[in-house]
Protein backbone atom coordinates (compact mmCIF):
# COMPACT_ATOMS: atom_id res chain seq x y z
CA UNK A 1 0.00 0.00 0.00
CA UNK A 2 1.12 3.55 -0.73
CA UNK A 3 0.69 5.78 2.33
CA UNK A 4 0.25 9.45 1.39
CA UNK A 5 1.23 11.24 4.61
CA UNK A 6 1.43 14.95 5.31
CA UNK A 7 4.14 15.85 7.83
CA UNK A 8 4.10 18.94 10.04
CA UNK A 9 7.33 18.83 12.02
CA UNK A 10 6.36 21.92 13.97
CA UNK A 11 8.36 23.85 16.55
CA UNK A 12 10.63 23.17 19.50
CA UNK A 13 11.26 19.43 19.83
CA UNK A 14 8.78 18.73 17.02
CA UNK A 15 11.32 18.15 14.24
CA UNK A 16 13.35 15.78 16.43
CA UNK A 17 10.49 13.56 17.53
CA UNK A 18 8.75 13.51 14.14
CA UNK A 19 11.99 12.45 12.47
CA UNK A 20 12.10 9.37 14.71
CA UNK A 21 8.46 8.54 14.01
CA UNK A 22 9.14 8.73 10.27
CA UNK A 23 12.09 6.40 10.75
CA UNK A 24 9.79 3.85 12.41
CA UNK A 25 7.16 4.25 9.68
CA UNK A 26 9.79 3.67 7.01
CA UNK A 27 10.86 0.49 8.77
CA UNK A 28 7.24 -0.66 8.90
CA UNK A 29 7.05 -0.03 5.16
CA UNK A 30 10.16 -2.12 4.49
CA UNK A 31 8.92 -4.95 6.69
CA UNK A 32 5.32 -5.12 5.47
CA UNK A 33 5.67 -3.98 1.86
CA UNK A 34 4.32 -0.43 2.04
CA UNK A 35 5.71 2.86 0.75
CA UNK A 36 5.46 6.14 2.64
CA UNK A 37 5.20 9.29 0.53
CA UNK A 38 5.70 12.35 2.74
CA UNK A 39 4.52 15.87 1.98
CA UNK A 40 6.30 18.40 4.21
CA UNK A 41 3.97 21.10 5.55
CA UNK A 42 4.60 24.21 7.65
CA UNK A 43 2.42 25.25 10.57
CA UNK A 44 2.80 27.17 13.81
CA UNK A 45 5.94 29.18 14.50
CA UNK A 46 7.78 27.58 11.59
CA UNK A 47 5.09 28.92 9.26
CA UNK A 48 5.16 32.38 10.87
CA UNK A 49 8.90 32.57 10.22
CA UNK A 50 8.41 31.85 6.51
CA UNK A 51 4.94 33.16 5.66
CA UNK A 52 4.09 35.55 8.49
CA UNK A 53 1.02 33.51 9.49
CA UNK A 54 0.69 30.24 11.44
CA UNK A 55 -1.21 28.44 8.67
CA UNK A 56 -1.63 29.27 5.00
CA UNK A 57 -4.48 28.37 2.67
CA UNK A 58 -1.98 26.43 0.56
CA UNK A 59 -1.00 24.28 3.56
CA UNK A 60 -4.64 23.54 4.31
CA UNK A 61 -5.18 22.45 0.69
CA UNK A 62 -2.06 20.28 0.75
CA UNK A 63 -3.14 18.64 4.01
CA UNK A 64 -6.55 17.84 2.54
CA UNK A 65 -4.85 16.08 -0.38
CA UNK A 66 -3.10 13.65 1.99
CA UNK A 67 -4.56 10.48 3.50
CA UNK A 68 -3.43 11.51 7.00
CA UNK A 69 -1.16 14.05 8.69
CA UNK A 70 1.56 13.33 11.25
CA UNK A 71 2.42 16.36 13.35
CA UNK A 72 4.96 17.37 15.95
CA UNK A 73 4.40 20.00 18.59
CA UNK A 74 3.43 23.61 17.90
CA UNK A 75 4.46 26.80 19.71
CA UNK A 76 7.33 28.25 21.68
CA UNK A 77 8.18 30.08 24.88
CA UNK A 78 5.40 32.60 25.44
CA UNK A 79 7.73 34.85 27.45
CA UNK A 80 10.63 35.09 25.02
CA UNK A 81 9.46 34.11 21.54
CA UNK A 82 8.62 36.95 19.12
CA UNK A 83 5.69 34.83 17.93
CA UNK A 84 3.83 35.82 21.10
CA UNK A 85 4.24 39.53 20.43
CA UNK A 86 1.73 39.07 17.61
CA UNK A 87 -2.03 39.36 18.05
CA UNK A 88 -3.66 36.09 19.19
CA UNK A 89 -4.99 35.24 15.71
CA UNK A 90 -1.43 35.26 14.35
CA UNK A 91 0.22 33.14 17.06
CA UNK A 92 1.29 29.50 16.53
CA UNK A 93 -1.68 27.90 18.32
CA UNK A 94 -4.12 29.74 16.06
CA UNK A 95 -2.86 27.55 13.22
CA UNK A 96 -3.71 24.44 15.20
CA UNK A 97 -7.25 25.63 15.94
CA UNK A 98 -7.76 26.56 12.31
CA UNK A 99 -6.54 23.28 10.83
CA UNK A 100 -8.81 21.34 13.19
CA UNK A 101 -11.75 23.39 11.95
CA UNK A 102 -10.75 23.32 8.26
CA UNK A 103 -10.30 19.53 8.30
CA UNK A 104 -13.41 19.00 10.45
CA UNK A 105 -11.40 17.10 13.06
CA UNK A 106 -14.16 16.84 15.62
CA UNK A 107 -13.04 13.70 17.49
CA UNK A 108 -9.86 13.70 19.56
CA UNK A 109 -8.67 10.35 20.91
CA UNK A 110 -6.09 10.37 23.69
CA UNK A 111 -5.15 6.98 25.11
CA UNK A 112 -3.71 7.05 28.62
CA UNK A 113 -1.92 3.79 29.37
CA UNK A 114 0.26 2.96 32.38
CA UNK A 115 2.89 0.50 31.17
CA UNK A 116 3.93 -1.97 33.85
CA UNK A 117 7.56 -1.15 33.05
CA UNK A 118 6.93 2.51 33.93
CA UNK A 119 4.88 2.08 37.08
CA UNK A 120 7.72 3.60 39.08
CA UNK A 121 7.28 6.88 37.17
CA UNK A 122 3.62 7.13 38.12
CA UNK A 123 3.10 9.68 40.93
CA UNK A 124 0.21 7.70 42.41
CA UNK A 125 0.55 5.11 45.16
CA UNK A 126 1.29 1.60 43.94
CA UNK A 127 -1.85 0.16 45.56
CA UNK A 128 -3.90 2.50 43.34
CA UNK A 129 -2.16 1.64 40.08
CA UNK A 130 -1.32 -2.02 40.63
CA UNK A 131 -2.02 -3.91 37.41
CA UNK A 132 -1.86 -0.71 35.36
CA UNK A 133 -4.69 1.08 33.61
CA UNK A 134 -5.77 1.71 30.03
CA UNK A 135 -8.28 4.43 29.20
CA UNK A 136 -9.25 6.38 26.08
CA UNK A 137 -10.30 10.01 26.43
CA UNK A 138 -12.67 10.99 23.63
CA UNK A 139 -12.73 14.80 23.41
CA UNK A 140 -14.99 16.86 21.16
CA UNK A 141 -12.58 19.14 19.32
CA UNK A 142 -14.36 21.73 17.17
CA UNK A 143 -17.04 23.18 19.43
CA UNK A 144 -17.52 24.66 22.88
CA UNK A 145 -15.66 27.58 24.42
CA UNK A 146 -12.66 27.35 22.12
CA UNK A 147 -14.76 28.07 19.04
CA UNK A 148 -17.58 30.14 20.51
CA UNK A 149 -18.05 33.88 20.07
CA UNK A 150 -15.76 36.00 22.24
CA UNK A 151 -15.19 39.67 22.90
CA UNK A 152 -13.61 42.02 25.39
CA UNK A 153 -15.29 45.36 25.93
CA UNK A 154 -15.39 48.20 28.39
CA UNK A 155 -18.66 48.42 30.27
CA UNK A 156 -19.24 51.25 32.73
CA UNK A 157 -15.50 51.85 32.88
CA UNK A 158 -14.70 48.19 33.61
CA UNK A 159 -13.04 45.84 31.12
CA UNK A 160 -15.27 42.79 30.67
CA UNK A 161 -14.62 39.60 28.66
CA UNK A 162 -17.21 37.25 27.16
CA UNK A 163 -16.71 33.67 25.91
CA UNK A 164 -19.64 31.62 24.57
CA UNK A 165 -19.94 27.88 25.19
CA UNK A 166 -22.19 26.55 22.46
CA UNK A 167 -23.07 23.00 21.34
CA UNK A 168 -25.89 21.78 19.15
CA UNK A 169 -27.33 18.30 19.33
CA UNK A 170 -25.73 17.13 16.07
CA UNK A 171 -22.25 18.07 17.29
CA UNK A 172 -22.86 16.09 20.46
CA UNK A 173 -24.41 13.12 18.67
CA UNK A 174 -21.51 12.58 16.26
CA UNK A 175 -18.83 12.60 18.98
CA UNK A 176 -20.99 10.37 21.18
CA UNK A 177 -21.38 7.83 18.38
CA UNK A 178 -17.62 7.80 17.84
CA UNK A 179 -17.10 7.29 21.57
CA UNK A 180 -19.50 4.35 21.75
CA UNK A 181 -17.96 2.81 18.63
CA UNK A 182 -14.53 2.92 20.28
CA UNK A 183 -15.97 1.44 23.48
CA UNK A 184 -17.36 -1.50 21.51
CA UNK A 185 -13.78 -2.37 20.51
CA UNK A 186 -12.55 -2.05 24.10
CA UNK A 187 -14.20 -2.94 27.42
CA UNK A 188 -17.67 -1.61 26.52
CA UNK A 189 -17.95 1.16 29.08
CA UNK A 190 -18.47 4.90 28.48
CA UNK A 191 -18.15 7.54 31.18
CA UNK A 192 -19.75 10.73 29.87
CA UNK A 193 -18.32 13.76 31.67
CA UNK A 194 -20.21 17.04 31.95
CA UNK A 195 -21.30 19.78 34.35
CA UNK A 196 -25.02 19.16 34.06
CA UNK A 197 -25.74 20.51 37.54
CA UNK A 198 -24.80 24.00 36.31
CA UNK A 199 -24.56 24.32 32.50
CA UNK A 200 -27.36 24.16 29.92
CA UNK A 201 -24.85 22.90 27.33
CA UNK A 202 -24.06 19.97 29.64
CA UNK A 203 -27.72 19.19 30.17
CA UNK A 204 -28.17 18.95 26.40
CA UNK A 205 -24.96 16.89 26.22
CA UNK A 206 -26.32 14.40 28.75
CA UNK A 207 -29.69 14.14 26.99
CA UNK A 208 -28.17 13.41 23.58
CA UNK A 209 -25.60 10.95 24.97
CA UNK A 210 -28.43 8.99 26.61
CA UNK A 211 -30.25 8.86 23.27
CA UNK A 212 -27.14 7.53 21.52
CA UNK A 213 -26.57 4.96 24.28
CA UNK A 214 -29.84 3.26 23.35
CA UNK A 215 -28.23 2.26 20.04
CA UNK A 216 -25.44 0.45 21.91
CA UNK A 217 -27.13 -1.94 24.39
CA UNK A 218 -23.86 -3.80 25.04
CA UNK A 219 -22.12 -0.65 26.30
CA UNK A 220 -22.53 0.48 29.89
CA UNK A 221 -23.04 4.24 30.23
CA UNK A 222 -22.38 6.28 33.34
CA UNK A 223 -22.48 10.04 33.84
CA UNK A 224 -19.91 11.87 35.92
CA UNK A 225 -19.50 15.54 36.77
CA UNK A 226 -16.19 16.95 35.61
CA UNK A 227 -14.96 17.91 39.07
CA UNK A 228 -15.63 14.39 40.33
CA UNK A 229 -13.92 12.92 37.28
CA UNK A 230 -10.80 14.99 37.97
CA UNK A 231 -10.76 13.50 41.47
CA UNK A 232 -11.48 9.94 40.33
CA UNK A 233 -8.59 10.02 37.83
CA UNK A 234 -6.14 10.18 40.73
CA UNK A 235 -8.23 8.11 43.14
CA UNK A 236 -9.08 5.13 40.93
CA UNK A 237 -7.96 5.46 37.28
CA UNK A 238 -8.58 1.77 36.59
CA UNK A 239 -12.35 2.33 36.64
CA UNK A 240 -12.28 4.17 33.30
CA UNK A 241 -12.51 2.72 29.80
CA UNK A 242 -13.74 5.48 27.45
CA UNK A 243 -14.17 8.99 28.83
CA UNK A 244 -16.46 11.01 26.56
CA UNK A 245 -16.49 14.76 27.05
CA UNK A 246 -16.60 18.24 25.52
CA UNK A 247 -13.71 20.36 24.34
CA UNK A 248 -12.47 22.27 27.40
CA UNK A 249 -13.14 19.48 29.90
CA UNK A 250 -11.33 17.06 27.59
CA UNK A 251 -8.34 19.36 27.28
CA UNK A 252 -7.94 19.53 31.06
CA UNK A 253 -8.72 15.89 31.88
CA UNK A 254 -6.45 14.47 29.18
CA UNK A 255 -3.48 16.41 30.55
CA UNK A 256 -4.27 15.14 34.04
CA UNK A 257 -4.52 11.58 32.73
CA UNK A 258 -1.21 11.98 30.95
CA UNK A 259 0.60 12.83 34.16
CA UNK A 260 -0.77 9.88 36.11
CA UNK A 261 0.82 7.65 33.48
CA UNK A 262 4.19 9.07 34.51
CA UNK A 263 5.13 11.18 31.49
CA UNK A 264 3.27 13.17 28.89
CA UNK A 265 6.07 12.12 26.51
CA UNK A 266 4.45 8.67 26.34
CA UNK A 267 0.99 9.71 25.18
CA UNK A 268 -0.21 9.69 21.59
CA UNK A 269 -3.31 11.35 20.19
CA UNK A 270 -5.46 11.24 17.09
CA UNK A 271 -7.92 13.82 15.75
CA UNK A 272 -10.41 12.35 13.29
CA UNK A 273 -13.11 13.58 10.97
CA UNK A 274 -16.07 11.66 9.58
CA UNK A 275 -13.89 9.83 7.03
CA UNK A 276 -10.65 7.88 7.55
CA UNK A 277 -8.64 11.10 7.57
CA UNK A 278 -6.90 12.03 10.79
CA UNK A 279 -4.22 14.28 12.25
CA UNK A 280 -1.88 12.47 14.63
CA UNK A 281 0.31 14.18 17.19
CA UNK A 282 1.89 13.70 20.63
CA UNK A 283 -0.12 15.03 23.56
CA UNK A 284 2.80 17.04 24.95
CA UNK A 285 3.96 20.52 24.04
CA UNK A 286 6.91 21.80 22.04
CA UNK A 287 9.24 21.97 25.10
CA UNK A 288 11.45 24.75 23.68
CA UNK A 289 13.71 24.53 26.75
CA UNK A 290 15.04 21.13 25.63
CA UNK A 291 14.82 21.59 21.84
CA UNK A 292 18.02 20.61 20.05
CA UNK A 293 19.49 18.79 23.03
CA UNK A 294 18.60 15.31 21.79
CA UNK A 295 16.85 14.35 25.03
CA UNK A 296 13.17 14.56 24.00
CA UNK A 297 11.09 11.40 24.28
CA UNK A 298 9.87 10.37 20.79
CA UNK A 299 7.63 7.53 21.99
CA UNK A 300 4.39 9.55 22.03
CA UNK A 301 4.95 10.57 18.41
CA UNK A 302 5.86 7.02 17.42
CA UNK A 303 2.70 5.72 19.08
CA UNK A 304 0.75 8.46 17.27
CA UNK A 305 2.12 7.02 14.02
CA UNK A 306 0.81 3.62 15.13
CA UNK A 307 -2.63 5.16 15.69
CA UNK A 308 -2.41 6.61 12.18
CA UNK A 309 -1.79 3.18 10.70
CA UNK A 310 -4.70 1.76 12.69
CA UNK A 311 -7.37 4.42 12.17
CA UNK A 312 -6.56 6.00 8.80
CA UNK A 313 -5.10 3.02 6.92
CA UNK A 314 -6.72 0.03 8.69
CA UNK A 315 -3.26 -1.51 9.15
CA UNK A 316 -3.84 -3.12 12.54
CA UNK A 317 -1.01 -5.63 12.24
CA UNK A 318 1.49 -2.91 11.48
CA UNK A 319 0.19 -0.73 14.33
CA UNK A 320 0.50 -3.71 16.69
CA UNK A 321 4.11 -4.17 15.56
CA UNK A 322 4.99 -0.61 16.57
CA UNK A 323 3.26 -0.89 19.93
CA UNK A 324 4.98 -4.21 20.63
CA UNK A 325 8.35 -2.72 19.67
CA UNK A 326 7.81 0.14 22.14
CA UNK A 327 6.88 -2.32 24.86
CA UNK A 328 9.95 -4.44 24.15
CA UNK A 329 12.31 -1.47 24.33
CA UNK A 330 10.83 -0.48 27.68
CA UNK A 331 11.04 -4.05 29.01
CA UNK A 332 14.72 -4.15 28.08
CA UNK A 333 15.28 -1.11 30.26
CA UNK A 334 15.91 1.67 27.76
CA UNK A 335 14.70 5.11 28.85
CA UNK A 336 14.84 8.74 27.78
CA UNK A 337 15.57 11.15 30.57
CA UNK A 338 11.93 12.00 31.36
CA UNK A 339 11.13 8.37 32.27
CA UNK A 340 14.56 7.41 33.60
CA UNK A 341 14.77 5.41 36.83
CA UNK A 342 17.51 3.72 38.78
CA UNK A 343 19.05 0.68 37.10
CA UNK A 344 17.84 1.57 33.59
CA UNK A 345 19.86 2.64 30.56
CA UNK A 346 19.41 6.24 29.46
CA UNK A 347 19.36 6.89 25.71
CA UNK A 348 18.89 9.97 23.58
CA UNK A 349 16.08 10.75 21.15
CA UNK A 350 17.76 9.26 18.09
CA UNK A 351 18.83 6.08 19.91
CA UNK A 352 15.30 5.50 21.16
CA UNK A 353 13.99 5.80 17.61
CA UNK A 354 16.66 3.42 16.32
CA UNK A 355 15.86 0.83 19.00
CA UNK A 356 12.13 0.87 18.28
CA UNK A 357 12.65 0.73 14.51
CA UNK A 358 15.05 -2.19 15.01
CA UNK A 359 12.33 -4.24 16.69
CA UNK A 360 9.80 -3.87 13.86
CA UNK A 361 9.48 -7.42 12.58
Amino acid sequence: MNLNIGVIKGDGIGPEIVTEAMKVLDQVGKTYGHTCDYTQLLMGGASIDVHGVPLTDETVAAAKSCDAVLMGSIGGDAKTSPWYQLEPSKRPEAGLLRIRKELNLFANLRPAVLYDELKGACPLKEEITKGGFDMMIMRELTGGLYFGERRTVEENGVMTAYDSLTYNEEEIRRIAKRGFDIAMKRRKKVTSVDKANVLDSSRLWRKVVEEVAKEYPKVTLEHMLVDNCAMQLVKDPKQFDVILTENMFGDILSDEASMVTGSIGMLASASLNETKFGLYEPSGGSAPDIAGKGIANPIATILSAAMMLRFSFDLDKEADAIEQAVSRVLKEGYRTIDIMSEGKQQVDTEKMGNLIAGYIK
